[in-house]
């Protein structure tokens, strides 16, 4: 297949899917990812395309749901200060809720220097990566296995997080808006997300600095309906300004104040 006639596919194949994985077009084209890769940035400098780590999504597309996989790979750095940060917020022998994101699994990571703690989730990873855990009471929720990642939705997930009442609830989504307030791809995360938030005093979400002024298909609840928003850098004066009149906590590493 000529070069030309490979970008034609991906551009196709981005309309229809909204989403590329590098190692997909690779087997698919029977090439190397690095001339992937070069497809991929070309489409991006026609604006076609924005390369995330792993793949690509549609220019300006929010309503994609990339492999937990691709998505656990990406922004590494963000999710780790935010982690950082959130994991600060928690006091010992809390009850903590956690949705099935990247980045709840990166802030169940710093958590673990806490000696007691009850944790509630729909994600298998942050299970697995709890099992060593000493003196930690760890709940899952069951449900159905989402396909494409490693967390359980559908209405078992929901009935199971809606049983509990957790001190904190640490959660993220695809995109935050004034207006339209947090939002995500699809129905199923959505559902888990409004469950989470309504067993929670203290809802806080963890999100990095990409998902600002973003709207995703499925709306999860409104701006204020958060009680903290961690974050991998200042927002800006207007988000700034207007967390501060609705009385919603706004952190973000200190070095980037």
């Amino acid at each position: 297949m000529l070069a030309i006639e490979r970008k034609q596919y991906i551009k196709d194949l981005l309309q229809k899917e909204k989403k590329v994985i590098v190692s997909d077009l690779a087997t698919h084209f029977d090439v190397t990812e690095e001339t992937v890769r070069r497809d991929l940035l070309k489409l991006e400098n026609e604006g076609v395309a924005r390369k995330i780590y792993g793949g690509a999504v549609l220019a300006e597309s929010s309503d994609v749901d990339l492999p937990y996989s691709v998505r656990k790979l990406s922004n590494v750095e963000l999710k780790q200060a935010i982690a950082n940060v959130t994991g600060d917020i928690i006091p010992e022998s809390s009850n903590v809720m956690l949705d099935g994101s990247s980045t709840a699994l990166f802030v169940i990571k710093a958590l673990k220097v806490r000696k007691n703690l009850t944790v509630i989730t729909n994600s298998s990873e942050i299970v697995c990566e709890l099992c060593d855990k000493p003196f930690w009471r760890v709940f899952a929720t069951g449900g159905m296995l989402k396909e494409g990642g490693y967390a359980f939705v559908g209405a078992r997930a929901v009935e199971a997080i809606k049983s509990f009442h957790v001190d904190y609830a640490i959660f993220s989504c695809k995109g935050i808006d004034m207006r339209n307030g947090l939002t995500d791809s699809n129905d199923e995360d959505a559902e888990i997300k409004k469950a989470i938030i309504g067993a929670a005093r203290t809802k806080i979400l963890a999100i990095d600095s990409t998902k600002f002024n973003r709207v995703s298909l499925v709306e999860i609840c409104k701006v204020e309906d958060v009680d903290i928003v961690v974050t991998d850098r200042n927002p800006g004066i207007e988000w700034t300004e207007f967390f501060a009149e609705r009385q919603i906590g706004l952190l973000y590493p200190l070095q980037e104040a």
